[in-house]
């Protein structure tokens, strides 16, 4: 230090010679410094690359990635994620990159959004063969699907008390991770971002955002170039998702009168997650009366396992308390997910967790320790930061319906800028669409709650809009 002292106060031309030199030195040594980062992450991406995933049929022209990303290294907590890129005829590099969250909360994005909504590959009943689903969003999309919080799929901590988390935690965690899968994914670095997701991800999907949006305030060029959000069949807020779920149930014949009027005596003011005792019976009731349909999609039918019993269990947690043929579909990716063989092929599980792999953790749901009454304040600091937002509801989806995403909506005193009106899709109402300023809500006809499993062309279509921005198609 004395040295390179001496030589700043020097006036000769050695000194400014030698000082020169000694920055060249320095400029020399970052550079190598972040040479060999960049070819460390690189090396990194290149080992997640999936080179072939047990029963891949041979017409696949795109490329995977997965692994984990470590949250936090005291106490080691990892994100599972799963990159399926554009084929590359659709060229990849021109296309924008899309995380996909699913709720619960504790239910894995790889288990639902990937694998039976709008990844490219459908497990088959046997549990062995994989096959290409023709209406598979990476077509527009580079996917990205994430397992979180850790404890959900195959994310992990090694921290026993990391199972016991809330909204909080999972906001931060899965900014941490997009900071960086972006260092180990330059490539993806100031391309257009978008976050997508459904149920529970009403919350997951405002925060998460809330958080990019204030760490990207005062940066002209952010890492993660965050544009807007698509979310369907959302929990936005307690209240009006209450009055707007007993609503659909009473008008759509599932309870009777009695019973909705002690639901909305004893419920509109309770959590979603955590009902208090005289709601919990009233909320209880009313599911027996459903009777044996599949309240995620009223007029689907219900599952049945190979013994034919229900898989509904009244003693689970609500709204647990029934699936529908979801679970049936899901039951195959279970039998796949739970192989040695294809974990080998995901680098998936390489702690060898001590618990089993399952689509829903039951662990992780019943120790949620914070969950917010309402989103509806996130929605209007981000409407008022100039981000896409689109929200849309399957219509037949008894445990998170329209009618309650459109109380929510309504809260916000948006100003209409297109009225209700039907969009098509091949001749055919596809489903209803207002335009606020600032929120695009769109209604999918005779979608349940996975909006993409039961109308995938539908779906897609509607996705197709959302990244061009423009409204859904008043004809086909």
């Amino acid at each position: 230090m004395k040295l390179e002292f001496m030589m700043m106060r020097g006036h000769s031309k050695g000194s400014s010679s030698s000082l020169i030199c000694v920055l060249g030195s320095l400029t020399l040594l970052l550079s190598s410094i972040a040479t060999a980062t960049a070819d460390h992450h690189l090396k990194q991406q290149e080992r997640d690359r999936i080179v072939r995933l047990p029963g891949q049929p041979k017409n696949v022209n795109f490329s995977q990635y997965s692994g984990y990303i470590m949250v936090d290294k005291q106490a080691e907590r990892a994100l599972f994620y799963w990159l399926i890129e554009s084929p590359a005829k659709k060229k990849p590099a021109s296309k924008p990159l899309v995380l996909w969250l699913n709720g619960g909360p504790g239910c894995s994005s790889v288990a639902y959004g990937a694998s039976e909504e709008v990844g490219p590959f459908r497990v088959q009943p046997n549990g062995k063969n994989l096959t290409l689903s023709p209406y598979a969003w990476n077509k527009e999309a580079n996917l990205l699907f994430l397992d979180s919080p850790a404890g959900v799929g195959f994310s992990y901590s090694n921290t026993s008390s990391d199972l016991v988390t809330g909204d909080q935690r999972t906001a931060k965690d899965s900014y941490t991770f997009l900071v960086n899968f972006l260092e180990r994914f330059p490539q993806y670095k100031h391309r257009p971002f978008y976050i997508a997701g459904e149920s529970y991800a009403g919350h997951y999907i405002p925060e998460l955002s809330q958080i990019i949006v204030q760490q990207n305030r005062g940066i002209k060029n952010p890492i993660i170039n965050f544009k807007g959000f698509l979310l369907g069949n959302p929990l936005i807020d307690d209240y009006y998702d209450n009055i707007g779920t007993f609503e659909f149930w009473w008008n759509h014949g599932l309870i009777s009168d009695n019973t909705y009027e002690k639901l909305n005596q004893s419920c509109p003011f309770d959590s979603f997650l955590y009902p208090r005792n005289n709601c919990y019976q009233a909320l209880y009731h009313a599911y027996t009366e459903f009777g044996d349909i599949n309240p995620y999609a009223i007029y689907d039918g219900p599952c049945y396992d190979a013994n034919t019993t229900l898989l509904h269990n009244l003693n689970k947690p609500l709204p647990w308390t029934f699936r529908g043929n979801d679970a049936c579909i899901v039951r195959y990716t279970s039998m796949y997910m739970i192989r040695k063989d294809v974990q080998r092929a995901l680098h998936a599980n390489v702690t060898r967790i001590p618990y089993p792999w399952t689509t829903c953790s039951d662990v992780i749901r019943s120790n949620w320790t914070d969950s917010p009454k309402s989103m509806l304040p996130i929605f209007q600091q981000l409407i008022a930061a100039g981000l896409r937002i689109w929200v849309f509801s399957g219509d037949t989806d008894a445990v998170l319906p329209l009618t309650a995403t459109r109380y929510s909506i309504k809260a916000l005193k948006l100003k209409t800028l297109t009225n209700w009106y039907p969009w098509y899709n091949n001749q055919q109402v596809g489903g209803w669409s207002q335009v606020y300023k600032g929120l695009t809500y769109v209604t999918v006809r005779g979608a349940g709650h996975e909006v993409p499993l039961g109308r995938p062309q539908l779906a897609l279509t509607l996705f197709k809009h959302f990244l061009n921005n423009e409204p859904m198609p008043l004809s086909s």
